[in-house]
């Protein structure tokens, strides 16, 4: 294939990527909305709610390894199809309960553990092929508009969610992500997943390793990678201390302040509206210079950000301004979210040879929620036996520090040495 044909095929993928995360993360997210209503209405629990969240991190964490050997090592294209597939059939399984049994939570929970692990597989599968469906010179581009659909499903999904929670039952909003998920495989089928990769074809008669040699390969093929060891711990102790949000914002916006179900759909929009935003910049923008230092100092506001959540449990607000308070937060998260996670992902992407990819994100994942499920139980403990807003506060405090900690200069040093290689020539010009 000549190089035009496929820069048009790349364009092809570019959009139709986008189109596809658009129509899953929309159907995916209006189901999300729903269904944390739901639970936390039938429950009033933060423990039950947080479960639900264990099941949604457990199972992929425990299998992330697993599939990266199986993305390297098998169609990429077949696995992320195969996945989506399963997941439409799982939501609908979930919708034959709901019109024989009832919706009850052991369902509920069995679902969202499939949902997890299908989920994981696509996405370690799709994160393993960007760099085979985009040339390398738009890959922030096709990250960015990655981000802009789940930013745009976000928007729309908790609005739509909230304006028809109460007025439609369960089983119409799984009938809307079956929908999304199928249009979403239709769309995947058409693309061509090694457009532009660069992964080592086995040559004939070459003996293949076994799935615990090829795993061990990944874990050595990491160790090489200083820069790439940094940001997995971060990520294994930010999002442990993360689950603070996680959990906390839901439970403290419905149950302790009472808001309605609308308000608090327009609040989850506003934090989408934010990655909106953000994501629409880097996508016409020049490549960010210093993906590893943007990243710590984003994770620092986010930090903020989360212990801004406590402040209305702090002081009293008039109904209207702890609405707009909370838009605004939730406004500058989103920006924050998108700010650290694109440029890291494009750094990941161009850093990583292509035939590690698989086995390399899927232990990037598997450490970055190794600790969520701990955090999880933790945190639905505690926030129905402690002060929540406390809880915020010492999470977050936490949090900046351990970024503050592991981000230190001196990493930031290795991460980007041009950086101070370019402030050390300035600073002897202006000496001259």
């Amino acid at each position: 294939m000549n190089s035009s044909l496929r820069l048009k095929k790349a364009t092809y993928h570019l959009w139709t990527f986008t189109i596809s995360k658009l129509v899953s993360s929309f159907g995916s997210q209006v189901y999300s909305f729903a269904l944390s209503f739901y639970i936390l209405q039938m429950t009033g629990s933060a423990k039950s709610f947080a479960l639900n969240l264990i099941c949604n991190i457990l199972p992929r964490t425990l299998a992330a390894p697993f599939a990266g050997y199986l993305v390297d090592r098998y169609s990429r294209k077949t696995i992320v199809i195969t996945s989506q597939i399963a997941t439409t059939l799982a939501i609908g399984g979930l919708l034959i309960v709901s019109y024989t049994s009832g919706l009850s939570l052991v369902a509920i929970y069995i679902t969202s553990c499939i949902l997890s692990l299908t989920s994981m597989f696509a996405g370690v599968a799709f994160s393993s092929s960007i760099t085979g469906l985009i040339d390398e010179a738009r890959i922030q581009k096709a990250m960015s508009l990655n981000q802009m659909s789940i930013s745009f499903a976000a928007i729309g999904s908790p609005a739509v969610g909230g304006l028809l929670y109460g007025a439609i039952s369960m089983p119409v909003f799984l009938i809307i992500y079956m929908v999304a998920s199928s249009l979403a495989v239709l769309l995947e089928s058409t693309m061509n997943f090694k457009l532009f990769s660069k992964q080592k074809e086995e040559a004939a008669g070459e003996t293949k390793e076994s799935m615990w040699q090829s795993m061990r390969a990944g874990v050595t093929y990491l160790k090489t990678q200083p820069l790439i060891m940094a940001v997995i711990w971060i990520a294994l102790l930010v999002n442990f201390f993360f689950g603070a949000f996680e959990v906390g914002y839901s439970f403290i916006l419905i149950e302790k302040l009472k808001m309605v179900s609308q308000h608090f759909g327009f609040t989850e929009g506003a934090m989408a509206l934010g990655m909106l935003i953000m994501s629409i910049y880097l996508s016409v923008r020049k490549e960010v210079k210093y993906p590893f230092l943007v990243s710590k100092w984003g994770i620092i506001v986010m930090g903020t950000v989360m212990g801004g959540v406590s402040l209305p449990l702090f002081i009293s607000m008039p109904y209207g301004f702890l609405f707009a308070y909370y838009l605004i937060l939730m406004l500058g998260l989103g920006v924050m979210l998108v700010l650290v996670n694109t440029p890291m992902q494009v750094m990941l992407q161009k850093q990583i040879a292509d035939e590690y990819k698989g086995r390399v994100f899927s232990i990037l994942e598997t450490m970055a929620m190794a600790l969520m499920p701990l955090g999880m139980v933790l945190y639905g403990f505690l926030y129905d036996v402690f002060p929540p807003q406390w809880i915020l506060l010492l999470s977050s405090a936490f949090l900046v520090c351990i970024v503050l900690l592991l981000a230190r200069p001196s990493i930031v040093r290795k991460a980007h040495p041009q950086l101070y290689e370019e402030k050390a020539v300035k600073e002897r010009a202006e000496a001259f």
